[in-house]
């Protein structure tokens, strides 16, 4: 699964109403409420009822289109291999019984087990199905959801009709999208694949640097303020005046939690900007302050200080031979002395050691 965008404030149901979902709610983002074992929140976002339908109406055509391929070659084989008799009207109820089973609920189980928790349909919307607390879906919860699924919700062999209005009602009454097959199981089905690409969150506009210093945040909570970085990284793709409400009623619950207030006239937005940005700033702060306090105590645990690059020591320049000084003699002119020669000065050519001038 894929990373998502966080859970919102905007999205809980305590928020204010925005666009987008049921009563102009605001799509929720991240609201899988699934944690990892460092006790870390984790971005997924549940999938609703219209990619699960979506899911659905393909699944239904890949198992009709594995009904018939199938069936025809089983019927036929049965042709040629059993006697005449054998191959009547029980024959093919039969047969169509142990097709109805294999595709119902043949078809998402092993697809689940063997495709970590997708199924054709599911892969082809970017869903999968997983267990409530995050992990890898099981044989036994693959079975289960798929008996529930084809006793009373789809096909819904016990009461159809009533049967499939109960199963859209609890998907859409439950917080995370289950519906009755997740419940009993114990599953969730979530997406897989990340929204569109964020900008990057505003920064500070420097009138606002003043205020923003002087901005008590001790009453903003991380889930207030990453949904005002949800906002401030997808507001472009919001139309008016969709926007402008949902830029009030996040300012709004901004502002009940902060002080002191912005100087006046100053944009909502830009205000959102200057709080998250300043609230950024001194958790930097506060990681680089922790930091440095660990290497002071325990500084095995300190990462090892980046070492500077060596400067680079310039090559000495060649000297330049004086006329009254002889240049110095090149490496590949000095040859190593024969075994048993004397050292010394090299005599003056035409003249013989121990001869008078």
């Amino acid at each position: 699964m894929t990373a998502q965008p966080p859970a919102s404030a905007v999205g809980r149901p305590d928020a204010h109403p925005a666009p987008g979902g049921p009563a102009g709610r605001f799509p929720t983002w991240g609201d899988a409420g699934l944690v990892s074992g460092e006790a870390v929140e984790l971005d997924v976002r549940v999938a609703r009822l219209g990619s699960r339908v979506l899911a659905l109406l393909l699944d239904a055509v890949a198992q009709v289109a594995l009904a018939v391929v199938f069936g025809l070659l089983l019927t036929a084989l049965a042709v040629r291999v059993l006697p005449a008799p054998l191959v009547d009207g029980a024959f093919y109820e039969a047969l169509g019984t142990v097709f109805l089973v294999l595709v119902l609920v043949g078809y998402p189980v092993l697809s689940e087990r063997f495709c970590h928790g997708r199924t054709l349909g599911k892969m082809a919307v970017g869903l999968r199905v997983v267990a409530a607390d995050g992990g890898p879906v099981g044989l036994r919860q693959s079975l289960t959801r798929a008996l529930v699924g084809v006793a009373v919700e789809w096909p819904g062999l016990v009461l159809p009709l009533f049967s499939w209005v109960a199963g859209v009602t609890v998907m859409l009454t439950d917080r995370r999208g289950r519906r009755l097959g997740d419940l009993v199981a114990g599953t969730l089905v979530v997406h897989t694949r990340s929204a569109q690409p964020w900008r990057a969150a505003p920064a500070i506009a420097p009138p606002l640097v003043g205020w923003a210093v002087t901005l008590d945040l001790t009453r903003m909570d991380d889930a207030l303020a990453l949904a005002v970085r949800q906002y401030l990284t997808r507001a472009h793709r919001f139309a008016e005046p969709s926007r402008s409400r949902l830029t009030q009623g996040l300012w709004g619950e901004v502002a009940a939690v902060t002080s002191p207030p912005p100087p006046r006239g100053t944009p909502e937005p830009l205000a959102l900007a200057a709080v998250l940005a300043e609230r950024n700033r001194r958790g930097a702060l506060r990681l680089h302050h922790s930091r440095a306090l660990t290497a002071a105590l325990w500084p095995e645990l300190a990462p090892p200080p980046q070492s500077a690059p060596a400067l680079a020591t310039p090559a000495p320049a060649p000297s330049t031979p004086t006329p009254d000084e002889p240049a110095p003699p090149t490496p590949s002119a000095v040859r190593p002395a024969a075994p048993g020669a004397r050292t010394g000065p090299t005599p003056s050519v035409g003249r013989t050691p121990g001869a008078r001038a």
